[in-house]
């Protein structure tokens, strides 16, 4: 079995095995796992690979991490038996364009939104999720996680949870796809710069910056994707321009 397809594969064990915990009932909201230990030895599989299941249920929503505290089934877990947007995509040809479509309309109001609203411990938060990812530029899927996670706070913060929870949806069912693709990035330290502006822009309570800034980077992640729409690339490559413009203001 090919060693991608054999991660996978333990991932996807950590997955199914927790989602039976917690439809049994043994696991409930708010729950600590067991350590890390205990947990790989109970599944029979190396702690790496436990790592991986966990980091994918975190960016699922299903878990949260609490760095030196231990890692907690998440309030208000999702429905595993409701049909997914993935499916339904499966299902009635969703394309990835679409998504990113979605994505672009609901984010860059979430992030104006999460600038006029947004609490201190949502800024504390994006803080810690922004320093995570420049740690993680050596380490693909390990910022995927927590770029997933930062955006997810920003949803939070914006205070309607019916705009949270949609986005919920939508982030999880790219989430598989993201996996695959991000270890072929190329440009992590740049992505990491953007969502510090983003993170600065809702700090100083700026939410036309936010918009914007999300859209900027919601774009050139489409374009990375290769999932540009019917339009072409030319919103895309505006995106693209505008980025350039400002690191090279930035360098002076």
């Amino acid at each position: 079995m090919p060693l991608e397809s054999l991660n996978s594969h333990r991932t996807m064990d950590v997955v199914n095995h927790v989602r039976s915990l917690i439809e049994k009932g043994v696991l409930q909201p708010g729950d600590k796992i067991p350590s890390e230990r205990e947990f790989a030895r109970s599944l029979k599989i190396s702690r790496a690979s436990l790592r991986t299941g966990i980091g994918y249920l975190a960016a699922m929503g299903v878990m949260k991490i609490r760095h030196g505290v231990g890692t907690f089934v998440a309030d208000g877990p999702p429905d595993f038996g409701k049909t997914s947007l993935s499916l339904m995509g499966a299902l009635h040809g969703f394309q990835t364009w679409q998504m990113f479509e979605a994505r672009i309309i609901l984010e860059c109001n979430l992030s104006a939104l999460a600038a006029e609203r947004g609490k201190d411990e949502h800024h504390a938060a994006l803080a810690e999720e922004v320093a995570e990812m420049f740690a993680a530029l050596a380490s693909p899927g390990d910022y995927l996680i927590h770029d997933v996670l930062f955006h997810r706070i920003i949803a939070q913060a914006s205070g309607n949870p019916i705009l949270a929870a949609i986005m919920e949806t939508i982030t999880s069912s790219m989430y598989d796809k993201r996996r695959k693709t991000v270890e072929r990035a190329t440009d992590l330290r740049e992505s990491a710069e953007m969502h510090r502006e983003i993170y600065r822009a809702i700090r100083t309570r700026n939410p036309l910056e936010a918009r914007k800034l999300m859209e900027e980077h919601l774009r050139l992640a489409q374009i990375a994707q290769g999932a540009e729409g019917p339009t072409g690339r030319n919103d895309s490559a505006t995106a693209s321009e505008s980025r350039s413009a400002r690191m090279k203001t930035t360098r002076r």
